[in-house]
């Protein structure tokens, strides 16, 4: 069985429709079952991203992937600086 990776946007439309069906009475679990994605899957996607909207799933997206490459250029500056300060430390 193949994995379907979903946007970001598609996401946040799933949980708002299984928003509606809870509230038009079914259970959580026959909500899940209509969206077509496990209950683990259902519970990950709402830890992650449940109060939020399309446009701010984007934002959000955008801020980790910054953050990581930021997060890459610090630790490749610190390793240049301990290997420079190592061979600075040494007698040529």
């Amino acid at each position: 069985m193949s994995k379907k990776r979903y946007k970001p946007e598609e996401i946040v439309a799933k949980l708002r429709q299984a928003d509606v069906l809870t509230s038009q009475g079914k259970t959580v679990a026959e909500a899940i079952r209509s969206i077509g994605v496990t209950e683990v899957t259902y519970y990950r996607w709402r830890s992650e991203y449940g109060g939020l909207k399309g446009d701010q799933v984007k934002r959000l997206k955008e801020l980790e992937a910054e953050n990581n490459r930021l997060r890459r250029a610090v630790s490749d500056l610190t390793i240049e600086k301990l290997i420079l300060k190592e061979a600075a430390g040494g007698n040529f």
